[in-house]
């Protein structure tokens, strides 16, 4: 091992600091390698984001509600879905005065439907309703079978 002279003329402890030789070089395939994995798991995490955050593929607004008794309100909405002939199912809800939830339903929405009413029971007296959220998963219960059988309204 060689010594190695500081600028204050000092030599410095010989095996401490290793030396220059000692530092191998890094593999041209790691040059590569390792950008390109990175690149190729950013490009990943970015196409998960962009199909769990991106536009939602079906979305409903809440046209009217009114009150219907102490304990009922009744919604309207629309339903905006890039695929009409598919079958949707919405939830929606009626909250309190409080602003917690008094009342929830599943809707089942039909295609090439765009405007549903429903009547929602709720536990204490309603002063709003609104839509959660929808989706194309309809559970077997809500088939147009027993969509039809069980009125909305």
């Amino acid at each position: 091992m060689e010594s190695r002279v500081t600028s204050a003329g000092r030599e410095l402890p010989e095996g401490r600091y290793g030396s220059r030789a000692s530092a191998k070089p890094v593999g041209r395939w790691r040059r590569w390698v390792l950008p390109g994995a990175g690149l190729l798991l950013a490009s990943a995490i970015a196409y998960i984001a962009y199909q769990n955050l991106g536009s939602a593929p079906i979305e409903a607004q809440r046209t009217t509600f009114s009150p219907v008794g102490t304990d009922s309100v009744k919604i309207t909405f629309t339903v905006t879905r890039e695929t009409p002939s598919r079958p949707a199912m919405c939830v929606v809800r009626a909250r309190v005065l409080d602003g917690s939830e008094g009342g929830r339903k599943e809707v089942y929405i039909p295609p090439e439907a765009a405007s549903i009413s429903t009547v929602i029971k709720s536990s204490g007296e309603p002063v709003t309703a609104d839509v959660f959220g929808c989706s194309y998963d309809v559970p077997p219960y809500l088939t147009v079978q027993n969509s039809e059988a069980r009125p909305t309204e």
